[in-house]
């Protein structure tokens, strides 16, 4: 017995708002071996690692949004592309430079959270203190100090 079509659109069609459109099969292309890459600052930016996958509706985001190069915002720039390079890594896991830049990153933002950390305080709330839980106490890194 045939499924009846609730959406209303026929057979080989779905539902978009207002109307219907006809079912496809999506192609998406994987990323070659060694790309271009972006300074981890760069990636920050423009919210991507890759200029490859720079899609043009960024820039007029990118054009609004500076961020300052502060010690917090190297952290994050660290673990945005440290995150991109393990997404990368997951359908290319035999490109030996991109798995060696991705630990030198995650050693580097280690050691930088550390540093950060004896200067600031904790950066997440499960970050424990010898001190206590500081936590709490103001001012939060990102609103004085921990911002230079």
């Amino acid at each position: 017995m045939e499924n009846p079509n609730t959406n209303g659109c026929g057979t080989g069609s779905g539902s978009m708002p207002g109307s219907c459109a006809h079912l496809a099969f999506p192609y998406i292309p994987m990323q070659g071996n060694n790309p271009a890459k972006y300074s981890k600052a760069e990636a920050l930016q423009t919210g991507t690692l890759f200029p490859g996958l720079n899609l043009p509706f960024r820039a007029a985001i990118n054009a609004k949004t500076q961020i300052e190069n502060t010690a917090l915002a190297e952290l994050m720039a660290l673990d945005f592309a440290i995150d991109e390079l393990g997404l990368f890594l997951t359908t290319h896991p035999d490109d030996q430079e991109v798995l060696n830049l991705y630990w030198s990153y995650i050693k580097l933002a280690k050691e930088g959270r550390e540093k950060y950390q004896k200067m600031y305080g904790p950066l997440m709330q499960t970050d424990i203190t010898e001190d206590g839980y500081r936590w709490l106490q103001d001012p939060w890194p990102w609103d004085e100090e921990g911002n230079h």
